[in-house]
């Protein structure tokens, strides 16, 4: 029998994953990380954090109920190191992280495989809404849109590993959300009529500028808003609160709508410009990894997403070295921002992703120079 270990959060994507896990005959472990708790401000009622002890009380009950063996780690160190520490440095240099992807890798598919294989289990099984497959080929192990598009989660998984896609189960991938909540009632779970967790799992209210201000007020400084020319047009309450293609916010009126366009953590400006400024035909990514293919050596064409919400669009990507490439869109994307994420799709299938440096790097690798 096999064994796997699946990754409980106490919501009902993981309760379902549990339930069908035992059901198809695996020897199933339940297993919850500690996080840390949400930071101060209350969370609402109707928006449960999958880091809270709410959740983790949640998840053992499911588990008692399903007859499995559960755990709890205590990952709260981690945790803070390699997502809360991250997430806050990304926004002082002026970028926009992406916490979520992160986490995936180093810690759900990172240090949980670690103890999986500690605990003897081949597999680790998570709500996720992806599909992975392998190759009958080359052997490698693909990552697939969920059959729910609106709940696909493949663009989070993209920096997942080979390694780590072959010890994955994500059953869900087959199912629409109203399916999994039929399967819910079915198993009688507990979480049946839980809702959906919040994105962010360690800020409370969603709202990451407070977050940021209470943890480093003192690395938070005002400064001057510029336009492209370098003209002062007022002032900004610090580059961190800010991102490529806001709006909202600005505090400065010239007649027409003006967006952020830059951040510059370097001489603490934010540089604003006109709607048409946020268009860009190219985008510089570093730090790629691929899962369809093994090597980028030439350019492909594929779709790329920008951003978690983006529709993508039709573009070609030409690897610089290993590890960078350049991406030209057949038709300009808007607010290329530095700090996210980037996934390049072939049809329903992952070819990789990586981070987006920006629009207008000069120096991706010290050797390329698009000027």
């Amino acid at each position: 029998m096999k064994k796997v270990l699946v990754a409980m959060s106490g919501g009902v994507d993981s309760s379902v994953t549990a339930a069908m896990m035992v059901d198809a005959g695996y020897d199933v472990t339940g297993i919850t990380m500690r996080l840390g708790a949400p930071d101060t401000i209350e969370v609402e009622p109707e928006r449960p954090n999958c880091c809270s002890l709410e959740g983790i009380e949640d998840a053992r009950r499911v588990a008692t109920q399903l007859g499995i063996p559960f755990y709890g780690v205590n990952y709260e160190d981690i945790f803070r190191e390699q997502i809360i520490d991250y997430f806050v440095a990304e926004y002082l240099i002026g970028k926009t992280p992406s916490p979520c992807m992160v986490c995936n890798r180093e810690l759900k598919f990172g240090k949980l495989l670690d103890l999986a294989k500690t605990l003897e289990c081949e597999a680790i099984a998570t709500g996720h809404y992806a599909r992975i497959e392998q190759h009958p080929e080359t052997g490698r192990y693909l990552l697939r849109k969920a059959l729910d598009v609106s709940k696909d989660q493949s663009y989070f998984l993209a920096a997942l590993t080979q390694e780590q896609l072959q010890c994955a189960l994500m059953p869900l991938g087959e199912y629409t959300k109203t399916e999994v909540r039929d399967l819910a009632r079915k198993y009688q779970l507990r979480t049946a009529e839980k809702i959906e967790s919040q994105e962010l799992c360690f800020v409370a209210d969603t709202n990451y500028r407070r977050f940021l201000q209470d943890r480093i007020p003192e690395k938070i400084e005002s400064g001057d808003i510029i336009d492209k020319d370098g003209k002062v047009l007022g002032k900004h309450q610090g580059v961190p609160f800010y991102t490529v293609g806001q709006r909202r916010g600005l505090g400065i009126a010239v007649g027409k709508p003006l967006y952020v366009t830059q951040l510059n953590a370097s001489d603490n400006t934010v540089v604003v410009g006109e709607q048409d400024d946020l268009l860009e035909d190219t985008m510089y990514v570093e730090r790629i990894n691929l899962i369809s293919i093994d090597k980028l050596t030439e350019p492909i064409r594929a779709h790329v997403k920008i951003r978690s919400r983006d529709d993508g669009g039709p573009s070609t990507i030409s690897p610089i070295n290993d590890t960078e490439a350049i991406v030209k869109f057949d038709e300009p994307r808007r607010a290329i921002t530095p700090g996210q994420a980037t996934v390049f799709y072939d049809g329903e299938y992952v070819i990789g992703g990586g981070w987006i440096v920006g629009a207008r790097d000069t120096t991706v690798g010290g050797v390329y120079n698009p000027e």
